[in-house]
């Protein structure tokens, strides 16, 4: 994303609300292989024109889409700056008008120009003439807000929103856009106060649904309280990192993915501890495991005892399996599955996870009592 620091008054519109007057700062453009991938804007704004935005939730800036604020709300006689970036459908279009950054922000300018022009009177008439119709580049519906800031006395406040996670270009990307709606879907609430994670998801569900009609079916099979077995929504064009986000999403799990891995981090309270956990995707080998991690390592001297315990127990359990690092003491309890073409039910993966966490918890106590000596 290269930069420029431009100044241009831009008044953007919709057929509903008021004109918004707003002063340009910054143009950001991204290209690939000569082509335009993404126009952002950095919009100033009065707080006369944020109420505009925020009663209304012009570019999309609806209530679930937002995360907390940072450090405290708006002062009253600030200028607050929000980031936009362009539809991608739209972006064609501004590539036939202007090839340039300059010849960009021009182009942006003198459109605002022409939309914000007074109606001529027709002297046959006396009546004013229906204004130009304005064009889609300067409609609110057609720009996504990434973030909302106001500087203030030596700080920063304002938030981040949903699109700052899932950024509209991946309509670019079909093949890979459901995926990375569910992480961006993850990473978001992992960022709320997420006692309501399960209400946010919901929440963004509805949004994407409404504004994204290609991934309607995906979205409503993944999360949708009505669908049990997810047997359509975890289908062979998912990844098995898909169904497993919309598995945890939808079960209400706060948890994070790792970055860079296929990995998602939880916790879990049994009733006779808190344990972390780790579901694992490998998608080349089409296998989801499980672990529940034992949060004590186990003494140098207490290995081979822990070892014979977790043989013993071993013996008799019929799904997983307990297994300890003779190399650092980590005890974990593994539950594994292969996926068959990517087919992963929501029945398949909620019996591997709480056999999983069932099995730690009953056998917490004898791991303890070996720790401690007891036995």
């Amino acid at each position: 994303m290269e930069n420029y620091p431009i100044h241009h008054d831009i008044t953007f519109c919709d057929r509903i609300h008021p004109p918004l007057p707003t002063r340009a700062t910054n143009l950001g453009l991204a290209t690939q292989d000569d082509e335009l991938i993404e126009c952002r804007l950095t919009l100033q704004v009065s707080p006369v024109s944020y109420e505009q935005i925020d009663t209304h939730a012009l570019f999309y800036l609806n209530p679930e889409f937002r995360s907390p604020f940072s450090n405290g709300d708006f002062l009253p006689d600030r200028q607050i700056q929000l980031e936009i970036t362009l539809k991608p459908d739209l972006l064609p279009q501004l590539s036939e008008n202007a090839t340039t950054p300059e010849a960009v922000a021009n182009y942006l300018a003198n459109l605002s120009q022409e939309t914000s022009s007074p109606p001529t009177v027709t002297p046959s008439e006396g009546e004013p003439q229906s204004p130009p119709s304005f064009n889609p580049l300067l409609n609110t519906e057609s720009w996504f807000c990434l973030s909302v800031k106001q500087q203030q006395d030596g700080s920063e406040t304002g938030y981040t929103t949903f699109w700052n996670y899932v950024n509209p270009t991946i309509l670019n990307h079909p093949e890979t856009a459901s995926e990375q709606i569910a992480e961006g879907i993850t990473n978001f609430a992992a960022n709320q106060l997420t006692s309501a994670t399960q209400d946010i998801s919901d929440e963004l569900v509805k949004g994407i649904n409404n504004l994204f009609d290609g991934f309607e079916n995906w979205l409503d099979n993944a999360f949708s309280e009505n669908n049990d077995d997810y047997t359509d929504g975890f289908g062979r064009e998912d990844s098995i990192l898909t169904a497993i986000i919309a598995y945890f999403t939808k079960d209400n799990w706060t948890f994070t993915k790792l970055q860079g891995q296929s990995i998602l981090q939880m916790a879990y309270q049994g009733e006779n501890g808190l344990w972390n956990c780790y579901a694992q995707v490998r998608e080349t080998e089409e296998q989801f495991i499980f672990y529940s991690i034992y949060p004590e390592l186990v003494p140098e001297d207490k290995r081979l005892t822990i070892a014979e315990l977790l043989t013993r127990i071993n013996y008799g359990l019929v799904i997983g399996n307990f297994e300890m690092d003779f190399n650092d003491g980590e005890i974990r309890y593994k539950t594994s599955i292969g996926v068959e073409d990517n087919l992963l039910t929501y029945q398949m993966i909620k019996r591997l996870v709480y056999a999983n966490v069932t099995i730690m918890d009953y056998y917490w106590p004898s791991i303890r009592a070996v720790m401690d000596g007891n036995i």
